[in-house]
C-alpha cells in the first residue's frame, strides 16, 4: 500500500513538471542577450540571428532561456512575446507564441 502511494506521488510530480507554462520576454539573439539596450531592437535581432547567433528569450529581469524550436520564434525577433511551452533545463520547447 505504501509503495502504491509513493508511486502515485512520483507520477503526479513528474506530470506537473511536464506541463506547459507561460514565459514572457524578448526574442533576441544570444550574442546580445546580456545587453538590456538590445531588448526590443528588431533590426539588430534579425541581423544577428541571420548571422548565426541563436535566438533566445530574455525576461525583463535578464534571465536568458534557450529555445528548442528556432524556426517558431525567428519571425518575432526583437519583439516582446509570451511563449507557452515546456521547460527542460534552461531550454523552452515552444507550443505557442503571442506577440505582446
Amino acid at each position: 500500500m505504501k509503495r502504491t502511494i509513493a508511486l502515485l506521488g512520483v507520477a503526479a510530480g513528474l506530470s506537473v513538471s511536464a506541463m506547459a507554462a507561460d514565459y514572457t520576454g524578448y526574442i533576441i539573439d544570444e550574442m546580445c542577450s546580456k545587453m538590456p539596450a538590445m531588448r526590443g531592437n528588431v533590426e539588430c535581432a534579425n541581423k544577428c540571428i541571420k548571422g548565426g547567433s541563436p535566438a533566445v528569450l530574455v525576461t525583463d529581469d535578464g534571465k536568458v532561456y534557450k529555445i528548442a524550436e528556432q524556426n517558431k520564434v525567428v519571425p518575432d525577433a526583437g519583439k516582446k512575446v509570451m511563449l507557452t511551452g515546456k521547460m527542460s533545463g534552461d531550454t523552452i520547447s515552444v507550443d505557442k507564441i503571442k506577440v505582446l
